[in-house]
């Protein structure tokens, strides 16, 4: 089998595990936006877009992904295919649940934090789905990415400095900022940590493929 055949069939035998990665991370996103208790820096930011704008959530999502991608290949970074339907898939699965109100938020605060705890849990196990497949990170690593590579500072300067600052942004125009906004920030690294554990995925050895390589590979290029 040649190199085409092969490669068609491995991207072909991945997309599955992506595609329900990502609806997990919309489901999970919408458990912390109805918990009412606080969600993660970006989607604070998403959510005080949709509060000035007359775009949905799912919408403010691509568009801001969008936006982020294209600074992100600014910086000398290459997109995969996981990277594009990151970008696309998880506002369109976030604005289709939310037309089928799946969720609400519970009157009990108990409740809402059981529902917290659900998104934090789910986020780890789509982290484990979306990652494996290794066609590429999603835009907003992308960009942390580029600017580690371009400001030649450490991870944790970069990560925070862009994490602070859409959080202090999305806070600003009424973004869900909260109690929960803190335990997500402190308990969803352990999270992923566990489901790449039960998954048996080592992201320190991952080689991820982005779209230049497949195009290569598609065209004999290599």
């Amino acid at each position: 089998m040649n190199s085409k055949k092969q490669l068609l069939i491995d991207l072909i035998g991945k997309i599955p595990s992506l595609i329900v990665g990502l609806l997990l991370f919309s489901i999970a996103i919408l458990l912390m936006l109805h918990s009412k208790v606080g969600m993660s820096p970006w989607d604070v930011f998403h959510v005080g877009i949709v509060n000035h704008t007359t775009l949905s959530l799912g919408q403010v999502s691509i568009i801001v992904g969008l936006i982020i991608l294209i600074i992100a290949c600014l910086t000398g970074m290459i997109p995969g295919i996981a990277t594009i339907l990151n970008m696309f898939l998880i506002g369109f699965f976030i604005d289709l649940i939310e037309k089928l109100n799946v969720f609400s938020t519970p009157s009990s605060y108990l409740l809402r934090l059981v529902m917290l705890a659900g998104g934090i849990v789910t986020i780890g196990f789509a982290t484990l789905l979306y990652m494996r497949v290794n066609l590429g990170a999603g835009p907003r690593d992308m960009l942390m990415q580029g600017c580690l590579k371009y400001l030649k500072k450490p991870v944790w300067m970069i990560r925070g400095a862009i994490e602070v600052t859409v959080l202090t942004l999305g806070s600003i125009m009424g973004g869900l900022v909260g109690i929960g906004t803190v335990i997500i920030a402190l308990s969803v690294g352990f999270s992923v940590q566990f489901a790449f554990k039960v998954g048996r995925y080592d992201p320190s050895s991952a080689v991820h493929m982005n779209l230049l390589e497949i195009y290569q590979i598609l065209t004999n290029k290599t």
